[in-house]
């Protein structure tokens, strides 16, 4: 239940969704685009490689860490108010990157800007979904929940292609340009609408201690997912950031449970559904794996460039963007279970047609623009009925930390899933030889110089083929069949 009248009168519509879509597009479409151009951007400043890849991942690393955060206080503090802040983070960190002079003073600026911009994310994407599930309803809030992930889902899957576009005929400064002005528009659109929060809490008190805690553990860990191949995995420092995880994650879960102030609740995993809606999510997120795997394959072993390798993902772009509403008609009509269920089937296909890496380049250049539009596919159907399905089960003052946490489970799903598959594929694809225990198992066409890389490659898509396979098992487990999603 909402504090505010205003909540019962007011609905959403379609100014105030816009202007929500254009902060999370200001994220995943227009911020996202330095993991494709980041190469001009550091001859262009002067910067070394090593600190432009920092700045490209500092962004995620940032949104990660204070996503569940920043949706826990828009339940205090306001979502509306919360997304405006973030509209303000965007502004002021796509200012500094277009701003940021070569030199010296490259890298410092460079990183703040990116640091605001990763903040700007971690405050509209939860608040924004929040302020979804309070002011839109049934067949409504499905819409609303389409057109969002398509901004999600869509920007992500063209932010390369747009940003390589842009950067080509204009340079790319002009991209964080133009991020400022679709920030300052999406203010505007979202400025004026009644205010939502959560229930209040008699003698509430700003939960430090369960904040501080949980950052830590989420710092060591995203930090050893992005940086434990460069550390060595069995290295002092990732073992170190293991035990950091573990053991401040076990802190903040004491302090938290009883806690009548906690930011997370961990009550909100006695919702099956939303559970499993959390759980899938992460687990099919972590398929990202299969894009360094077979895009490094096609490169290093049938020595394909970036940009004819790139082309081959065209369809996984347009395919989610295409057929995201289609989901939200399959959720109207089966409810949620069934369309999650056949999103994963149709991902694990498009995994299995990756994984022919016994075929010739030619033959296997056509299976791979049918799985990434496979791929798009199967997020497609899978993402809005997954989204619905968490938010409706959610209780009105935790929308926000819930809400976090459900797009924590993205971001970790992802940085899990290409951290593992590119540390397999990289561990199997060095070794002198064919692997001994595959000889003689798959017969593989064409050239054999190259065959630890194939053999390596299909290992690693196999585990991800894994992933989509204990996503099903969540969904079977902890979505009932004909689920009706709560729309009071």
């Amino acid at each position: 239940m909402e504090n505010s009248n205003q909540v019962h009168t007011f609905r959403g519509n379609d100014r105030l969704l816009y202007g929500i879509i254009l902060g999370v597009l200001a994220f995943w479409l227009f911020a996202q685009t330095t993991l494709n151009i980041n190469v001009g951007m550091a001859k262009d400043l002067g910067m070394e490689q090593n600190a432009m890849n920092i700045a490209v991942s500092i962004t995620s690393l940032f949104s990660g860490i204070f996503i569940v955060v920043f949706g826990g206080l828009a339940d205090r503090v306001g979502r509306v108010k919360m997304i405006q802040i973030g509209f303000i983070f965007s502004i002021i960190g796509s200012a500094l990157v277009a701003l940021t002079p070569a030199g010296s003073l490259a890298t410092p600026v460079l990183m703040t800007g990116r640091i605001f911009q990763g903040l700007s994310g971690a405050a509209i994407m939860p608040a924004s979904l929040a302020l979804v599930k309070a002011y839109w309803d049934g067949a409504a809030r499905q819409r609303a929940v389409s057109l969002w992930s398509i901004g999600s889902w869509g920007g992500s899957g063209f932010c390369a292609l747009f940003g390589g576009l842009v950067a080509s005929n204009l340079g790319w400064r002009y991209i964080f340009w133009a991020t400022v002005v679709i920030s300052i528009i999406g203010f505007l659109m979202v400025k004026g609408t009644p205010e939502s929060k959560g229930e209040p809490k008699p003698g509430y008190k700003f939960d430090l201690a369960g904040i501080v805690t949980f950052m830590i553990s989420i710092i060591a860990l995203q930090i050893l997912l992005s940086k434990g191949s460069d550390f060595g995995w069995t290295s002092l420092l990732s073992l170190g950031l293991l035990a950091g995880f573990v053991i401040f994650g076990l802190i903040f879960y004491k302090i938290e449970s009883g806690n009548g102030n906690a930011f997370v609740d961990f009550k909100l995993f006695k919702n099956s559904i939303y559970t499993g809606a959390t759980i899938s999510n992460f687990l099919l997120n972590a398929t990202a794996g299969i894009l360094i795997v077979s895009l490094s394959l096609v490169q290093l072993g049938a020595g394909l460039s970036s940009q004819e390798s790139g082309l081959l993902t065209l369809g996984y772009a347009i395919a989610i963007v295409a057929f995201i509403r289609v989901g939200e008609k399959l959720l109207q009509k089966f409810g949620a279970r069934k369309p999650m269920i056949w999103g994963s089937l149709i991902v694990g296909l498009s995994i299995i047609l990756l994984m022919q890496t016994q075929v010739m380049t030619e033959t296997y250049k056509i299976l791979a623009i049918i799985a990434y539009t496979l791929f798009g596919l199967g997020l497609a159907f899978y993402a809005t009925p997954s989204t619905d399905a968490a938010l409706s089960n959610l209780p009105d003052d935790q929308a926000g930390a819930g809400s976090g946490i459900y797009k924590m489970a993205s971001s970790l799903g992802v940085a899990l899933g290409v951290a593992v598959s590119a540390a397999v594929f990289t561990a199997l694809s060095g070794q002198t030889g064919p692997i001994e225990w595959m000889d003689g198992l798959i017969n593989f066409a064409g050239r054999q110089d190259n065959l630890a890389l194939r053999q390596g490659a299909l290992v690693a898509l196999g585990l991800n083929l894994l992933m989509v396979i204990l996503a099903i098992i969540s969904i079977l487990m902890t979505v009932p069949k004909h689920v009706k999603t709560n729309n009071n």
